[in-house]
């Protein structure tokens, strides 16, 4: 697992070149945002034991399959004194529920963790304020720091070679698209997460941004194909 120090508050952990989560320093130690895929539980504890802390619970951008990939084992190393926070459409979805038309895609694997909490638009895990951002899932949600207004953006975009909206098709990774629920849904979130101003991007797929209006901009205005 590559581990980038982003700011002061931030780390990024990279498995398999492609695919992120992050440690988000609060005083109490660490929230880890996403888990990435099956088999990195040990790597992520590590990674928070490097950096001089601990994961003291942890936050979801999304219900697919290489956000939560390691939620089960982390809880079993972690226990249920590390608090799982889900959105709450994507929490509904894993629990079985008929939220939206047909079976949303991408992979949605069965889950033994059940969310401590269910996040809603405007909640706060420390110092993240959690943005609805739907599409890419029905229940995808955004986390903007309000320190330094870094913002984890989960799959609205992917900075996979250049930062683009996963509401159409790019070559470079095809996936985030094939995964995305609601094309349209997707593209109105790219823009609320615009408007927002973040000083610097980051998402669960490619590099961090830092100014990324303008590369923001352009992703936006390539969308809706």
């Amino acid at each position: 697992m590559r581990t980038t120090q982003l700011n002061g508050n931030l780390i990024q952990l990279t498995r398999l070149r492609l695919v992120n989560a992050y440690l988000v320093r609060e005083e109490d130690g660490f929230t880890l945002v996403d888990t990435t895929i099956p088999g990195a539980a040990a790597d992520l504890i590590t990674a928070a034991a490097s950096a001089g802390g601990t994961i003291r619970r942890i936050a979801l951008t999304h219900g697919h399959g290489d956000h939560v990939g390691s939620l089960d084992a982390l809880r079993e190393r972690l226990g249920s004194s590390v608090p799982v926070l889900m959105p709450e459409l994507d929490a509904r979805i894993h629990a079985g529920e008929q939220v939206v038309d047909g079976k949303p895609p991408g992979g949605w694997p069965k889950l033994k963790t059940t969310p401590d909490v269910r996040l809603a638009p405007g909640d706060r895990v420390g110092s993240l304020e959690v943005i609805a951002t739907p599409g890419h899932t029905p229940g995808h949600v955004s986390f903007l720091d309000t320190r330094d207004r870094a913002l984890i953006a989960g799959d609205v975009f992917v900075s996979v070679g250049e930062v683009t909206v996963s509401d159409h098709f790019y070559w470079r990774f095809p996936l985030a698209w094939m995964a995305t629920w609601d094309k349209t849904k997707d593209l109105e979130s790219a823009k609320t997460l615009r408007a927002l101003e973040p000083d610097l991007l980051v998402v669960g797929h490619g590099p961090a941004v830092r100014q990324p209006a303008t590369a923001m901009d352009r992703a936006i205005a390539r969308g809706g194909g």
